[in-house]
């Protein structure tokens, strides 16, 4: 195997390559992606004649060169609509819940939005009682303010 791998250091390439490439589906970092396209750079330069030492010297030098000139392309293009990603408690702002703690003027009660509870405060200071919909309109915190429906 080893023999074969040797006369053909093409598919030696080919195979990190893939390798690479498989990894890189778990990951998501856009990072190993950068060492695949090194790997693929060394199997052309194996088909230009390098030698196995330059074949390394190509991985590393395109590998290093994708990380700060593929992947920033790549992770602007991923995210180009995104303004603000919004997450956790953050993304809750505008859903909708149903009261399962009184939500009194003077204090706290609690609601349940996507099945999770969360504690209350009134955006008006008014009574909204058990059972009532609500919008979160602000997440202060572990708080939500919100408001009737």
């Amino acid at each position: 195997m080893f023999e074969y791998l040797n006369s053909n250091q093409w598919l030696f390439w080919l195979l990190i390559s893939l390798l690479c490439l498989i990894i890189e589906m778990a990951s998501g970092t856009f990072y190993i992606l950068c060492f695949a396209i090194g790997a693929l750079s060394s199997m052309v330069g194996c088909w230009l004649g390098f030698p196995f030492w330059g074949q390394v010297v190509c991985f590393a030098f395109f590998s290093i060169l994708s990380i700060f000139a593929v992947r920033p392309v790549v992770m602007k293009y991923l995210h180009r609509d995104e303004e603000e990603r919004k997450s956790n408690a953050d993304a809750l702002e505008g859903r909708v819940g149903v009261v399962i703690e009184d939500v009194q003027p003077q204090h706290s009660g609690y609601v349940k939005v996507d099945g999770d509870e969360w504690r209350a405060v009134s955006a008006d200071g008014s009574l909204i009682k058990i059972g009532e919909r609500v919008r979160i309109v602000k997440m202060e915190s572990i708080i939500a303010t919100v408001e009737r429906v």
